[in-house]
């Protein structure tokens, strides 16, 4: 197993190495918005939740031990619910933020309504619950490694870039809202929020 620290320390010289320039949108028309944050939609999905769990489910062909109840019905409510949550939170990153999720055309606002309310990052807990889904309704090993992987890097590059490029354009309302907004799940507290 490879300590934390190792891990952390590997992260945050490979975004001082690479960090992508951010910036703020510049569109003004709200339908424009719509329709780059529906791209971005259309890429990550063929990507991310299309080619590479295939790649995956074709390189270990290994049947998980689930269910098939359970899959059907466990990962078609994560996928339907992580897609519900997802379009919301677009529709919300457009209107309120007047910007996409993409690092090129990123909202000028900080968004802090709908699923943003109640949790800092439901856009990558939607697009990790629909993974997640994949993995209980083809219960293949492969896409449970995949989803194990790109959980983690997803969280590693919550923590160790998003946070502190929000932290940098949105200063101490930034800050407010991570002291009162966990960054994962509605009642769950960080040990950062505690202190």
């Amino acid at each position: 197993m490879v300590p934390a620290g190792i891990v952390k320390g590997t992260a945050v010289a490979a975004f001082k190495l690479y960090r992508p320039r951010v910036r703020e949108s510049k569109t003004q028309n709200t339908v424009i918005l719509w329709g780059k944050s529906l791209l971005n939609a259309f890429l990550f999905i063929a990507v991310f939740m299309v080619v590479l769990p295939c790649a995956a489910q074709r390189i270990i062909t290994v049947k998980a031990p689930i269910p098939p109840a359970i899959g059907m019905w466990g990962g078609g409510l994560l996928v339907c619910a992580g897609m519900v949550m997802w379009i919301h939170c677009l529709w919300v990153f457009s209107h309120k933020g007047r910007g996409t999720p993409l690092m090129l055309d990123a909202p000028k606002n900080l968004v802090t309504d709908g699923f943003f309310r109640i949790m800092r990052n439901p856009i990558m807990l939607a697009e990790l619950m629909i993974i997640w889904g994949e993995v209980l309704f083809f219960a293949n090993l492969g896409i449970l490694i995949y989803a194990i992987v790109i959980s983690i890097i997803a969280h590693i590059l919550v923590v160790y870039f998003e946070e502190p490029e929000l932290k940098g354009r949105f200063g101490k309302q930034y800050e407010e809202y991570c002291r009162q907004v966990p960054r994962w799940l509605p009642g769950i507290k960080s040990k950062q929020r505690r202190e």
